[in-house]
């Protein structure tokens, strides 16, 4: 551990450069960023972005970063588990899209294209708001931001002239929730100087297992219901009928986050910054395959849980204006470990088998900003690293002996290298015009060596791959009245294959299919346009309008596969369907997406937002059209919001359209297995939120989430969620 520490107090974390725009501001307001490759300005970004602010975050009471995100009816959130949520932009997912934690890349090697829950190692507590960033984004960030990126920004400490000549400050929040008896606290405190600031932040979560909604809802069947499970004493296992069989058993789970940041700035052009980030968790049940049934209506599974995720991030950035070439400059290099596990055992079978991930990221970058005739030019370099030592271990419950069992990814050396120069200009046509163009070029290399064949002969022993990357993008924003602004933008987009899509052995359903290494994939590429159009009355009244349509090129899908002539085999004793990932083509999707605000007196507030998304793999000679995996149903989010100086109220509805079983895609990815007979059902929740200022220090908050305790499971989840939950909440301002 002390060898991590002191590599991480010396790696580095990049945050590129802000986009700030000096003109006047108009009525739909001016955003200054922080270290960011984008514009997030509504008068002139021509890319759909959306921000959770800080004063939302801190207002939901959310348990979790996940939670934050579906919450805002801006996105779809997949779960397998409770400790779990894998968001989607524009029916894109997982490693098609990208996740950043203050502008670092956290996709690795190993991010796979089913459902994934990094996105809740970020702790909830520690953001200070998150950036939606809709369409391909690889033109500022590389490779997987095909459908889009989110980067959640973590709070900074302050210097002693921004934090009100205060030299120490901090807050303490504590939670508690109904539904999985949630136990939540968290502590943050600042040190403020002329020159140096710190801020510590710790945070402890205890989320008990969850308790489903108990009403039926409308006409649809009532499922998902627990009534028993496996326990297991002396490693015998026992099936044991469940007390209440609301009650999600062995869904529950606990986190602990911290935070370290530094601050120095020994003159007003110069900054150092250190960030340090850790999180663990206990063993998180993967509940959805907990809930497996054999044929003759028995539990298939006693043991499948995710073990501790755990995540360090350190990193060091260096700004100076005016550095180089009359550039603004920020030098960064970071360092990322990430261990991920599973752990399985089949109900009354003697061995258990524990698969370990353990990835190490490096990654150096040089960030510009300089004035560039009438506008303004980001250019920079970037490189990163990641390796991957997997493992498996196989010991006999009864007997503790230990056996050899077959590693997730290739048990040899396993890395990807990446290179890339960008660019991006931002500039003016007249006050009205603004507009932008950039480009992007890079190189990326993959080994991976599979060293013991004994389990699946495969016919190679490596996997070698080399790819030219590049990506480009325009978009042009007019203000053509005081009342309404029309944006146009475009965009390519590029995701490299990983070691997951390439070299993954992996059961996507029991006894149904089992994915293997395919060496012949080919970078996933794509084009998006979009046309925004947003109506505006002075600040009464904004009504945003998207409508977007992306064209993919060598989709990556999973499908029917060969291997040494065979398309079944045998996987732990069952007789099993063959795939692989395997570039199938061309795929299409369209969608609309619509907000709209109503200031309706100075205190309350209508607002309300409707995300439409339709995706097909297009026919070829092997297949016909389908659907493309990962499309959600209709979804959104309407309520309203009245707030004065003490009181902040909130009524809203989140809802969910009908998935239909034609609908789902055959890839395994949609989790058709856990959806009903007749589909996945629409659905909606009426929820309340309260906060309360007794005084300045202190905030009380409370609410009551799907206030009519109605039963349903979200698109592609394998647990339903809450039913009724009744929350309290304090923050005390230090």
């Amino acid at each position: 551990m002390k060898k991590i520490i002191t590599v991480v107090a010396f790696m580095a974390t990049m945050a590129g450069f802000s986009q700030t725009d000096t003109s006047t501001t108009n009525q739909l307001g001016e955003v200054k960023l922080q270290s960011q490759r984008y514009i997030k300005s509504k008068k002139n970004s021509t890319q759909q972005i959306q921000t959770i602010s800080q004063k939302d975050i801190e207002f939901g009471n959310y348990q979790n970063t996940a939670d934050i995100l579906s919450n805002s009816g801006k996105l779809a959130v997949q779960k397998s588990q409770q400790g779990g949520g894998s968001p989607v932009i524009r029916g894109l997912e997982s490693n098609r899209i990208l996740l950043l934690v203050d502008g670092i890349r956290m996709n690795n090697l190993i991010f796979r294209g089913g459902h994934l829950q990094n996105v809740i190692t970020v702790d909830e507590n520690m953001i200070e708001s998150t950036d939606i960033l809709f369409g391909s984004s690889s033109t500022p960030y590389g490779s997987d931001a095909l459908g889009g990126a989110i980067n959640l920004i973590t709070k900074r400490p302050f210097l002693l002239s921004e934090n009100n000549n205060r030299p120490f400050s901090g807050s303490l929040n504590t939670r508690y929730s109904s539904a999985n008896q949630e136990k939540s606290g968290h502590v943050d405190f600042r040190f403020s100087g002329n020159k140096w600031a710190t801020l510590t932040s710790i945070s402890y979560n205890d989320f008990g297992d969850l308790k489903m909604g108990s009403k039926k809802n409308g006409n649809n069947d009532f499922f998902g219901e627990r009534p028993n499970y496996v326990e297991t004493v002396n490693g015998i296992d026992n099936i044991v009928k469940n007390d209440n069989s609301l009650v999600q058993k062995f869904s529950g789970y606990k986190q602990y986050n911290a935070m370290q940041k530094i601050l120095f700035k020994p003159n007003a052009i110069t900054e150092h910054s250190l960030n340090l980030q850790f999180s663990t968790t206990t063993d998180i049940p993967r509940y959805d395959r907990l809930t497996d049934l054999k044929s003759n209506g028995d539990l298939n599974t006693a043991t499948w849980n995710y073990g501790p995720q755990k995540r360090i991030l350190a990193g060091y950035k260096f700004t100076k204006q005016k550095a180089f070439l009359n550039s603004d400059l920020s030098i960064g290099a970071n360092y990322q470990n990430v261990e991920e596990s599973r752990i399985t055992r089949n109900y009354k079978a003697p061995n258990q088998v524990s698969r370990i991930e353990k990835v190490n990221v490096f990654s150096v970058n040089a960030d510009l900003k300089t004035k560039l005739g009438k506008g303004e030019l980001l250019y920079g370099l970037e490189a990163y690293y990641d390796d991957l030592s997997s493992t498996a271990t196989r010991i006999n419950v009864l007997t503790n002996v230990p056996s050899a069992a077959s590693t997730r990814y290739s048990d040899g050396k396993n890395f990807t290298l990446r290179t890339d120069a960008f660019a991006t200009y931002f500039a003016k046509i007249n006050e009205k015009t603004s507009y932008n163009f950039g480009a992007r070029a890079g190189y990326a290399s993959l080994k991976s060596e599979f060293v013991d064949k004994t389990f699946f002969p495969f016919p190679f022993s490596d996997i070698n791959q080399k790819n030219i990357t590049y990506s480009a993008s325009a978009g042009i924003a007019n203000n053509s009245t005081d009342n309404v602004k029309v944006a146009f933008n475009i965009a390519t987009g590029f995701r490299t294959p990983n070691i997951d899509d390439l070299s993954k052995v992996f059961e996507s359903a029991k006894g149904v299919s089992l994915i293997v290494p395919n060496p012949n994939l080919k970078p996933e590429k794509n084009v998006t346009g979009d046309l925004n159009i947003t109506l505006f009355d002075n600040k009464t009244i904004e009504f945003d309008n998207t409508i977007f349509y992306t064209r993919l090129f060598d989709v990556i899908v999973t499908d029917n596969f060969n291997l040494n002539g065979q398309n079944n085999t045998i996987y732990d004793g069952l007789l099993t369907k063959i795939t692989a990932n395997q570039n199938l083509g061309k795929a299409n999707i369209f969608g609309y997406s619509t907000a709209l605000k109503i200031n309706l007196t100075k205190l309350l507030k209508f607002y309300g937002n409707f995300n439409f998304t339709y995706g097909r793999v297009e026919a070829n000679d092997k297949n016909p059209k389908r659907p493309l995996d990962h499309i959600p149903p209709f979804y959104g989010k309407t309520g309203f919001n009245f707030e004065n100086k003490w009181i902040n109220l909130d009524l809203n509805m989140l809802y969910n359209g009908k998935k239909y079983l034609e609908d789902y895609s055959n890839s395994g990815e949609d989790n058709l297995v856990y959806a009903p007979a007749n589909g996945m059902p629409a659905w909606e929740t009426y929820n309340f939120k309260a906060a309360v200022k007794p005084y300045k220090d202190l905030m009380l908050f409370t609410g009551v989430e799907n206030i009519l305790d109605i039963q349903y499971r979200t698109f592609a989840s394998g647990i339903n969620a809450s039913g009724r939950n009744i929350y309290l909440g304090l923050k005390y301002q230090l």
